[in-house]
């Protein structure tokens, strides 16, 4: 899977998951302060990475996402880092 549809994926499932809407997902955005997530909206966005990507983020992930592009990288490298 390459990046352009890593980050198609996850913008896809955070529209249709949490309901936000498009506009707001860009890549420097704050992802905290866009989504508005509570602690189980995380437990949340952590199945549905593992389910669609096969990779599962940590605690200690979530410390380095701050913005969407952060979160992209991550889920980039997770994923590659599998095959």
């Amino acid at each position: 899977m390459n990046r352009e549809r890593i980050i198609q994926t996850i913008n896809d499932f955070l529209v249709e998951e949490f309901e936000v809407d498009a506009s707001v997902i860009s890549p420097d955005a704050n992802m905290k302060e866009s989504l508005d997530l509570d602690s189980l909206d995380y437990v949340d966005l952590v199945v549905i990475i593992e389910s669609n990507f096969g990779v599962k983020l940590e605690g200690k992930d979530f410390q380095e996402i701050h913005t969407f592009e952060d979160l992209y990288n991550v889920v980039e490298q997770k994923f590659h880092a599998l095959a």
